[in-house]
């Protein structure tokens, strides 16, 4: 029984399976995507931090100073 269950237990562990996925392109979808986000950031940082600057001087300080 022990020598079966081993058996079945050792194939269960050697199966191959086609589900994984493709490494190489998930890390090439990861990178591409870093990618897109670093090149947004660089067009919409001015912006961004304009309108953060805004919205501070607008808001006035809290302290009332």
């Amino acid at each position: 029984m022990l020598a079966v269950l081993t058996a079945l237990v050792s194939a269960v562990l050697t199966r191959r399976r086609p589900d994984r996925g493709d490494v190489p392109g998930w890390v090439l979808i990861t990178l591409m995507t870093a990618g897109i986000v670093m090149a947004l950031w660089i067009v919409a940082e001015p912006k961004l931090a304009s309108l953060l600057d805004a919205a501070l001087n607008i808001s006035g300080d809290p302290n009332g100073k």
